[in-house]
């Protein structure tokens, strides 16, 4: 059975140790009918939110791929010197720290990566995994299934910016991902020993390519569109940015900016996240046929946010709200509960789950256990979360309850957002007096943060700038 919520149980012939199925989702948002987003359909995932703890204020420590997992995988916080762009790697910018995988392995853990889990596959793949890290030979997330795709490309040489494939699930990337996993799945439970088996999902990531009937799901004409399609009042246009990825992509016949440019890429996005969520369950059907699920804690993460057209951004790439908060599920065999609205971070995945199998947390890990949580999904957590993102224009950045700061260390320009009365912030109110309090609070909270973080300390906000 599986140890206690709160007790780090030591491995015994008594104690088995619960299995982990990690679900990692590149660019998937809090956009899943569980998180209130009425427009999506996603069952599985919200069926998986029904059985276990749904965190609605947990936030990714950099906003994007690369550097998001890595801090994830390490537990450990970004600072100027590591985890930085989407390239980062545990093995060249923190060596000696162990990761998630290795630590379990360690401990007599099978450890699997299939898909996109670290965004370099080689990264630490000899000291995380008991094989090598799988991903479907010859495939990427952008490998479209129709040729028509590619008759149009960018300046990039890259095709269309969506398709709608008349075509198997099994046609793209992730559908042969969930396949592989499911096999993993039959061979594990037949091994009998404990496992940590990540699957990671490239969509929703651009470009939106997804089988047709996911994109019938939806009535193009019907999709909201957002409503706030302008750079916040009072944010600075030097330091302040969208993500450029989507222009990587042929657009078609659209033009960027029109209502119909905004509805066809939030048509392509909540397909993707419906054709993952059909992958998604379908690895969950595999798990209950194999009995499996009373004994393995499953793990639903998202690496970062993502806009879909608020402030006219598409994508993530910034400190805003909509860039760093992610969906994440944490579901224990056995055990209902509920939601939090606790402030966490990706960061604090690592010692959760090494306390849960009675792991050893390593030194070098900088996040905090979320089992108190898990015992009282109502108690407060941390005072702030942390995140940060850039190298030329680096915004360092802290949220609570509710405020989103920003200091951007070159400039010296501030961003500060009421969530509360502004949910979509679309007003800076750095140099509101009314808010000079607030303000204050925040950048000694950012200071505090940052230091957790370590590395070097270069400069901090200061009143007036």
């Amino acid at each position: 059975m599986l140890a206690s919520v709160g007790t780090a149980a030591p491995a015994s012939a008594a104690y088995q140790r619960p299995n982990i199925l990690f679900l990692c989702i590149d660019d998937l948002a809090p956009q899943l009918g569980a998180y209130g987003a009425a427009q999506v359909k996603s069952p599985h995932m919200d069926r998986l939110a029904e059985a276990g703890l749904r965190f609605d204020r947990a936030y990714c420590q950099v906003p994007v791929c690369g550097a998001s997992r890595v801090s994830l995988m390490t537990g450990m916080l970004p600072t100027s010197e590591r985890f930085t762009n989407y390239r980062s790697k545990a093995d060249e910018d923190v060596p000696h720290a162990p990761t998630l995988p290795e630590v379990f392995r360690k401990a007599g853990y099978t450890t699997i990566s299939n898909g996109k889990v670290f965004h370099s596959q080689s990264d630490t793949a000899e000291r995380s995994w008991s094989e090598p890290p799988w991903r479907p030979e010859g495939w990427r997330s952008r490998t479209p299934a129709m040729e028509s795709t590619m008759a149009r490309l960018s300046e990039r040489g890259r095709g269309l910016i969506y398709e709608i494939g008349e075509v198997p699930d099994s046609e793209y990337t992730d559908g042969r991902i969930a396949a592989r996993t499911i096999e993993d799945l039959q061979r594990l439970k037949d091994a009998g020993e404990p496992f940590m088996l990540f699957c990671g999902f490239y969509r929703p990531h651009l470009p939106f390519y997804a089988p047709k009937k996911y994109w019938d799901l939806y009535d193009r004409e019907s999709i909201e569109l957002a409503d706030n399609r302008y750079f916040p009042r009072g944010a600075p246009h030097g330091d302040l940015r969208g993500s450029e990825e989507f222009w990587a992509y042929h657009h078609g016949d659209y033009d960027v900016g029109s209502d119909a440019f905004h509805r066809m890429m939030r048509h392509g996005y909540l397909a993707s996240v419906s054709y993952v969520d059909q992958l998604v369950g379908n690895v969950m059907a595999e798990l209950e046929r194999l009995g499996l699920r009373q004994n393995t804690i499953i793990v639903l993460w998202g690496d970062h946010g993502f806009h879909l057209g608020e402030h006219d951004f598409w994508g993530k790439h910034n400190t805003m709200h909509l860039s760093t908060r992610v969906p994440l599920i944490l579901s224990l065999p056995n055990k209902q509960l509920t939601s939090t609205s606790a402030l966490v971070e990706s960061s604090d995945l690592f010692p959760t789950l090494c306390e849960l199998a009675g792991v050893a947390i390593p030194d070098t890990v900088q996040g905090k256990s979320l089992v108190p949580l898990l015992k009282n999904p109502g108690q407060n957590f941390r005072e702030a979360a942390y995140s940060r993102f850039g190298v030329e224009r680096p915004g360092l950045a802290v949220i609570t309850e509710r405020y989103n700061y920003t200091w951007y260390a070159k400039s010296g320009a501030e961003m500060l957002y009421d969530l509360e009365k502004d949910p979509g912030e679309n007003r800076n109110v750095a140099g509101d007096p009314a808010y000079a309090e607030a303000l204050k609070e925040m950048r000694a909270l950012l200071v505090k943060r940052r230091a957790e973080a370590g590395g070097p300390q270069q400069g901090a906000p200061k009143e007036g700038k």
